[in-house]
């Protein structure tokens, strides 16, 4: 699955196109510690997070995460979408809880 399909699937908005939406998503993760995601990131994860600071992207760009989901309508702006579009990682809002989210990513053959 691409992240344009991720997108459509969670209800999603792109807000870096069109950074990263040809990439693949090869699993998926759950976390706002910052520490723990490094440890478990893996190259191609979506990561769902309520986090929209400078932090996340580099998390992000050196696991080689295809992207970072935002649930609940959170918004990212200035800098670190900045720099997430310089990187090629998407970063997706979702209206959707990231229980919501992980759900529909899992009935889609997603795995963790």
């Amino acid at each position: 699955m691409t992240v344009a399909d991720l997108t459509t699937l969670i209800e999603g908005s792109l807000l870096t196109p069109p950074a990263g939406e040809a990439r693949d998503v090869s699993c998926g993760y759950t976390c706002d510690l910052l520490s723990w995601v490094m440890a478990h990131g893996k190259p191609g994860m979506a990561w769902i997070t309520v986090q929209t600071h400078l932090n996340v992207i580099a998390v992000a760009s050196l696991a080689e995460m295809s992207c970072i989901i935002l649930p609940e309508g959170i918004q990212m702006e200035g800098p670190p979408l900045d720099k997430a579009g310089q990187e090629d990682i998407a970063v997706i809002a979702s209206p959707l809880a990231a229980y919501e989210i992980c759900a529909r990513m899992a009935a889609a053959g997603i795995p963790a």
